[in-house]
């Protein structure tokens, strides 16, 4: 059996329609009038995915999110704090936290100098 008929069972053979039942015995195409057996049918299983993105396309729905095809580089601000660097001894540091180890242990606070950009934790 050719892959084609192992996986469009549920179509006519001719046009491409969907086949509907007539009775319990076969199932026809509305448009060309092509009959399949039930027993051609019968015991088959079709599977299909619908997924977010085919939703958004058959109602007409934008995207959330949508990618511009000129990368553009992101710059991240930190909050900044009175933070002594090791290396310059400036006065002023960013910072942000980071949970390197258990849950229950508390995050680890990361510092870069403004001045030098040196890094340091606490």
């Amino acid at each position: 059996m050719a892959f084609w008929q192992a996986r469009d069972f549920l179509f006519c053979g001719v046009c491409g329609t969907l086949l509907t039942f007539d009775s319990i015995r076969s199932a026809s195409c509305p448009l060309c009038g092509f009959k399949r057996m039930a027993k051609e049918i019968e015991g088959k299983e079709t599977r299909y995915t619908v997924t977010a993105e085919d939703i958004r396309r058959e109602l007409k729905i934008e995207p959330f999110v949508t990618l511009e095809s000129s990368m553009q580089e992101v710059v991240v601000k930190r909050p900044v704090v009175a933070k002594t660097c090791p290396e310059c001894n400036h006065s002023k540091a960013e910072y942000y936290t980071r949970q390197m180890r258990s849950a229950d242990e508390g995050e680890t606070a990361f510092y870069e100098c403004t001045k030098c950009q040196h890094k340091f934790k606490d």
